[in-house]
């Protein structure tokens, strides 16, 4: 069924938006949705950095202990 629509489709669909709910509140939704994103990847990556922290911590040094008093 939505493989069919084509540019004008999507371009009555995007008038027919814009019609009904105004250019300001398209605006604020976007910029809201901007703001979502950027605080997903913000979560994403402290996350990830955690993560890492977590194993850095855990890892053990395997150096032999006569290896350790020639550093």
């Amino acid at each position: 069924m939505l493989n069919n629509i084509g540019l004008p489709g999507l371009l009555l669909i995007a008038v027919v938006v814009l019609v009904l709910f105004g250019r300001g509140k398209i605006s604020n939704l976007m910029g809201e949705v901007g703001k979502g994103i950027t605080a997903f990847k913000k979560g994403v990556n402290d996350g990830a950095k955690e993560l890492e922290d977590e194993k850095a911590a855990e890892a053990k040094d395997v150096t032999p202990e006569s290896d350790k008093d020639k550093v």
